[in-house]
């Protein structure tokens, strides 16, 4: 059964960084896809970071000077090291997994979601 658990998110200042994880089981071959998610109520989803299967990584353009995705295999856990955070950044960040492994329009393309976990950036 697959299961993704993001964990690290909460309330911090702005300025201020989290690190979210995404920590993944129940895939028995490759190593997925995954990407991070943003949910604001009343708006779109937004896609801002995915780690295909081989490691390349990708961004958001208005967040990926701020944003590093990064995996450790050994722990199967993706993580979101988030810095100089903004108010406007507030949100539930979920992670997902695609099982093709291709970050290639990875917002349409993912098969399994985490709950989500909630960050507030606000002072």
């Amino acid at each position: 059964q697959v299961q993704l658990v993001e964990s690290g998110g909460g309330l911090v200042q702005p300025g201020g960084s989290l690190r979210l994880s995404c920590k993944v089981s129940g895939f028995t071959s490759d190593f997925p896809a995954i990407g991070w998610f943003r949910q604001v109520p009343g708006k779109e989803r937004e896609g801002l970071s995915c780690i295909s299967a081989l490691g390349t990584t990708y961004y958001a353009d208005d967040v990926k000077a701020r944003l590093t995705i990064s995996r450790d295999n050994a722990k199967s856990t993706v993580y979101l090291q988030m810095d100089s955070l903004k108010p406007e950044d507030s949100g539930t960040y979920s992670c997902a997994a695609g099982v093709k492994g291709s970050c290639v329009n990875y917002y349409y393309g993912m098969d399994y979601w985490g709950n989500g976990t909630p960050v507030d950036v606000s002072s």
